[in-house]
């Protein structure tokens, strides 16, 4: 039995001898052969490096496709854009020429479509970050073009621009902006009456006449000579009221996250996910466009406020008109628009919070907080608006809250608070600043 093993061991040993002797037609063995067969020709290797260029290339023309299609939907999917040329020329005519004027105006309707587009942005981040962290975002960028003016103008000594262009922004959100979204859609829907939650009107109105404290008391503190100590009180008095309200502020900002939380899971939870739309590029993009377009807007800002006081002289036009006025339109671009466009599809809610909360944003964040940087780089920066600006936004905040306690809208009440607004702007016009930018005294 065991010869009969070996024996079938060696004949089969010797038969794989034996085939691997066969000669093939090219000399080659069978075994030679089949190992031949497994080797790559070199047209093969040659196909592998072709595809492999074909893959990078393919890989570039995507990255350069995806890039050219976010700059489309950045800056060519709105008609403002048209804007954005006066940005390059204003920065051309400010090197080749002195006319301030010119560099101011291109300076000014260059930022329009970037504060805009800065808007869209920050929707367009929303998507990606839910309602709680959006409500955030919304509140740092909405109003990142006024932060950014201000703090340039501060920068240079121009405090009263700073004072003059914030309130401004809070009058034109307040009368303008509101104005507009309450008449446009009382005209849209004129057979029925538009009606809005009170309770958040009334909390927003709430907290502007705490600003309002905040600016009277100071205001009234230098008007009328009572200070303790001549020339620091009314400063002391204007740093301790910024921090008040920079509390009050974020203690606000905790309690809308919180509420919007819940009813946002409430919505989700009974399937009242109406007009739900999609974002129009993605989470990175949205944060890379944030960061570009905030950069634009800041080399524009300086522009613009190194030509304000050529401008002023150039124009025949007050200062603070300029400030006062122009300015604030630049800023709430982005605000007038969409208030207007909500207002038209019947959600007068989210109008009245884009008009109302962007001026509480101002009023009890932006004011206050570029009072506490200024006593952080040594600038007098206060509360003290004067009284002719600060009477006007108290009997402005008085208006609206009239105008809003009943809880409904038409287009009669939004055509009133249009013309508040034009009493407001010729106000502003015929108006001598008794404190001059060029001239501070308290100014270093």
């Amino acid at each position: 039995m065991r010869n009969s093993n070996t024996l079938r061991i060696i004949g089969f040993n010797s038969r794989l001898e034996n085939f691997s002797q066969m000669g093939t037609p090219d000399g080659k063995s069978a075994i030679e052969l089949t190992d031949d067969s497994r080797a790559v020709p070199v047209s093969t290797t040659r196909n592998l490096s072709s595809l492999k260029s074909n893959s990078e290339d393919f890989g570039t023309n995507y990255i350069w496709k995806l890039v050219f299609s976010s700059i489309k939907a950045a800056f060519f999917s709105d008609k403002i854009s048209f804007l954005l040329p006066c940005g390059p020329l204003a920065m051309l005519v400010d090197q080749l020429t002195q006319r301030h004027g010119w560099v101011f105006l291109l300076s000014l309707l260059g930022i329009i479509p970037l504060a805009e587009r800065l808007g869209w942005a920050t929707e367009q981040l929303v998507f990606y970050t839910g309602p709680t962290v959006g409500s955030l975002l919304n509140a740092t960028f909405g109003n990142a073009t006024e932060l950014i003016i201000s703090l340039f103008a501060m920068k240079q000594g121009m405090l009263r621009l700073v004072q003059q262009s914030l309130l401004g922004s809070i009058l034109s959100n307040l009368l303008l902006v509101l104005g507009c979204a309450l008449f446009s859609g009382g005209i849209v829907h004129r057979n029925k009456e538009q009606i809005f939650n009170k309770s958040n009107a009334g909390m927003n109105m709430g907290l502007l006449l705490m600003a309002v404290m905040g600016l009277l008391f100071p205001a009234l503190l230098h008007e009328t000579q009572t200070e303790l100590q001549i020339g620091t009180s009314e400063l002391l008095l204007s740093r301790f009221c910024s921090c008040i309200m920079l509390i009050a502020y974020a203690i606000y900002i905790f309690f809308q996250l919180t509420n919007q939380k819940q009813d946002y899971s409430s919505i989700k939870e009974d399937g009242r996910q109406d007009d739900e739309e999609s974002a129009e590029i993605s989470k990175w993009e949205s944060v890379i466009w944030l960061g570009l377009l905030t950069l634009f807007i800041s080399v524009l800002s300086e522009y613009l406020v190194n030509a304000i006081e050529g401008a002023s002289v150039a124009m025949d036009v007050p200062v603070a008109f300029i400030g006062g006025v122009l300015l604030p339109v630049v800023g709430n671009a982005a605000e007038h628009a969409s208030a207007i466009m909500f207002a038209i599809k019947n959600k007068l809610d989210i109008s009245l919070g884009v008009a109302i909360g962007s001026s509480t944003q101002i009023s009890m964040f932006v004011m206050p907080f570029c009072v506490v940087v200024g006593w952080m780089i040594g600038s007098p920066m206060d509360l003290n608006f004067q009284l002719f600006e600060t009477s006007i936004l108290f009997m402005t905040v008085l208006v609206v809250a009239f105008m809003l306690q009943e809880g409904t809208s038409n287009y009669f009440k939004g055509l009133m608070l249009l013309f508040c607004y034009m009493i407001v702007a010729a106000s502003f016009f015929v108006h001598i600043d008794p404190v001059s930018i060029q001239d501070n005294p308290q100014y270093p």
